[in-house]
């Protein structure tokens, strides 16, 4: 998700810096985005040339070169305090930077509260894969800044994409809606109404999803959507009670894509 959302502003012009946890871990951030701009320049979705835009990226494993960043966008795992963790870090080594916070789930006022100044975060949710998906969700909250509000707008505009603005609430509307049919289908597919196949296709061609549920939560991570689902059960009650095939899965290491298995084999 980080290699993504730094691949979209790199090719929108920004100038990008990574910050990984560890000098190998930005090795390989390195090495993805080399490749998702290179494979984006030759199938002629962005123009001039991979170097031109490789030349504004920097990465390494040092929060230090954040200072004089106007934007940091966190992307760590859906871990209250690790993101905390790295909020602190961000505020201390770029504090007059803006604050964007990529979770799908978590409460940006309760994030908010590891930052001296709370009006500086704001939820910037975007879609996986994130150099093709259109939509970025915008999440405010009381404290956060009309100024920042706005920016986040016309940065999302100006990465080519389309944002709609929500108040912060658990799973906001995109998370809230996406679960909701993603452990539907689920169910469905543990009672064995149908296949895999043909759940999705219910809704890639029934209702024009450009994915079905099972695909896409394959591709997001089956812990990342238990994860989730397990914090909206939490929020708004047993309605988002995860079903018991999820927690196998995730239980038995099939996580989707990433490890070759999910509902899906890869």
């Amino acid at each position: 998700m980080g290699s993504g959302i730094a691949h979209a502003f790199l090719t929108s012009g920004a100038t990008v810096r990574v910050v990984e946890v560890s000098d190998s871990g930005a090795d390989a951030a390195r090495s993805r985005i080399e490749a998702s701009v290179s494979t984006a320049v030759n199938r002629g979705s962005v123009g001039g040339t991979a170097g031109e835009h490789l030349q504004r990226l920097s990465v390494g494993s040092d929060p230090r070169g954040l200072a004089g960043c106007g934007l940091v966008v966190e992307a760590v795992s859906e871990e209250p305090e690790l993101k905390a963790d790295v909020l602190r870090a961000i505020e201390a080594n770029a504090p007059s930077a803006w604050i964007g916070t990529n979770t799908s789930s978590l409460s940006i006022s309760k994030l908010a509260e590891a930052l001296h100044d709370t009006s500086a975060l704001i939820g910037l949710h975007f879609f996986n894969p994130v150099p093709v998906s259109d939509l970025v969700e915008i999440v405010v909250t009381e404290s956060t800044n009309h100024v920042l509000e706005l920016a986040a707008q016309s940065w999302v505009r100006a990465l080519g994409k389309s944002a709609i603005v929500v108040k912060d609430s658990p799973g906001f509307a995109s998370s809230r809606l996406g679960v909701a049919i993603a452990l539907e289908a689920m169910r469905m597919f543990e009672a064995g109404i149908a296949s895999a196949e043909d759940i999705d296709a219910a809704m890639t061609l029934g209702y024009r999803h450009p994915m079905g549920p099972l695909r896409t939560t394959d591709l997001v991570g089956l812990d990342v959507r238990l994860a989730i689902a397990e914090h909206l059960n939490r929020e708004l009650g047993p309605r988002f009670e995860p079903p018991s095939i999820l927690r196998e899965k995730v239980a038995s290491g099939h996580l989707g894509r990433k490890t070759g298995r999910g509902f899906y084999d890869w």
